[in-house]
């Protein structure tokens, strides 16, 4: 074996009786970033392993239940024997049309069911495929930081290069889209834009997407938006679609999940819409790369999309109870909180001293070990993230009363700690 080999760490050493051998993995998995949240998730598990109680707020995994009727429909399809074959790469026609409907109804959208729209295996399937069929090595793609990490990770994996640019100001984000194309070479092939935004929680009006198609008129760039959280908007906010922007589905195609307002995160179910040749790319990937999903699964769907919207509605209002109840207790211990208008997260600055003393990393470790929270740390979603923490509102309101006293603790043992040396 290589010293490069044994260097990296990607490289994978098998045993074979007494010969020893190693895997050199692709260009591609070498190409990834480094995955930042490892050594929190080994301190997670292996103190829960000891029986430690831990209040998670790390990962945005929905901890409530879809609707009954959705899985009564789930078990019913399930009985049926005709419904366990190969499905559609493409999805059931009427899951579709359901899909068209819903668009129509919440944001006036006239979508095409058989050309504009495809059912995908979760929005981060459909993601991460669009990226393989759209990009190539030498291509360029702009994606916002902080990054949701498989907005990174896809355009990696399609062996393309990215420009990451901060979006928490978003006219200065439009700004910079548009010097990268006057100026870049070669110009960006592929815009990605992520409103409600993961992890920031930032939000944006139906004017920032028409911007958004005009400059990719302009300089000549494809749009996915990803819209994972339409469904959880509180205050009176209304996620905007970017396919309602004139003209957006000449230039793109939006994302959307089942995960968030319908709790069916296992179930993976969701959708690429818009741009027909966009969505004919995806479907050639999906259909060299999966059968279809499970049919009763796409019949369950249909219910919910038919049937739900109150439910989904209800299902906001829990989130935004229990941000509040969240961001209640964080303002008492002290710290900067902005309230999120959506998302299933607070997007939480670090306060001082702590912010001054140790990185994100260091201090969401430091609430693991001595608070038994676990929360991500604000540098995962990159440098533009550093000093701050994602925490996700997926514990009830009674757990999260539970973490804000178990931080409080936590950090007045450390600030009692500081006054006594400072002393």
């Amino acid at each position: 074996m290589t010293k490069q080999a044994d260097k990296d760490s990607r490289n994978i050493e098998f045993i074979d009786q007494d010969r020893k051998f190693s895997v050199q993995v692709a260009d591609r998995i070498r190409r990834l970033p480094q995955y930042l949240f490892a050594q929190i998730n080994k301190l997670k598990y292996e103190k829960r392993r000891a029986g430690e109680d831990i209040i998670d707020l790390g990962m945005g995994n929905p901890s409530d239940p879809p609707d009954p009727l959705v899985i009564e429909k789930l078990a019913e399809a399930a009985r049926d024997p005709k419904n366990h074959g190969y499905s559609q790469a493409l999805g059931l026609l009427n899951l579709r049309r359901e899909v068209a409907s819903r668009y129509f109804k919440h944001f006036g959208v006239r979508l095409d069911p058989e050309r504009e729209v495809i059912v995908c295996l979760g929005s981060k399937e459909g993601f991460s495929h669009l990226c393989l069929a759209l990009l190539g090595p030498g291509d360029l793609a702009i994606v916002p930081t902080p990054s949701y990490p498989p907005h990174t990770f896809a355009v990696a994996l399609a062996g393309a290069n990215q420009i990451l640019l901060e979006v928490t100001d978003h006219e200065r984000f439009l700004s910079n889209v548009a010097y990268t194309c006057q100026f870049m070479q070669p110009r960006p092939k592929l815009l990605i834009v992520n409103f409600p935004h993961n992890p920031t929680t930032a939000v944006v009006e139906q004017e920032f997407y028409c911007e958004v198609v005009k400059l990719a008129k302009r300089y000549g760039f494809m749009v996915i938006s990803d819209l994972a959280y339409a469904d959880v908007c509180f205050d009176g906010y209304k996620a905007p679609s970017f396919l309602a922007a004139p003209g957006a589905i000449d230039v793109g195609v939006e994302l959307t999940t089942m995960s968030k307002g319908y709790n069916m995160a296992g179930w993976r179910v969701g959708f690429c819409c818009g741009n027909s040749e966009m969505v004919r790319a995806l479907a050639t990937i999906k259909t060299y790369y999966d059968y279809g999903m499970f049919q009763p699964v796409q019949i369950a769907s249909i219910v919910a999309l038919r049937h739900l919207d109150a439910a989904v509605e209800a299902q906001a209002r829990v989130y935004q109870r229990r941000r509040d109840v969240l961001c209640d207790g964080l303002e008492r211990l002290g710290w900067p909180i902005q309230r999120p208008k959506a998302t299933m997260f607070v997007w939480a600055k670090i306060p001082e001293p702590w912010a001054s003393q140790m990185t994100s990393f260091d201090f969401a470790l430091k609430l693991l070990e001595e608070a038994d929270v676990a929360v991500s740390p604000g540098g995962g979603f990159g440098p533009a993230g550093e000093g701050y923490l994602r925490l996700a509102l997926v514990e009830n309101e009674k757990r999260l009363k539970q973490a804000v006293r178990q931080i409080a603790r936590a950090l007045a043992v450390r600030s009692a700690v500081s006054t006594s040396s400072s002393g």
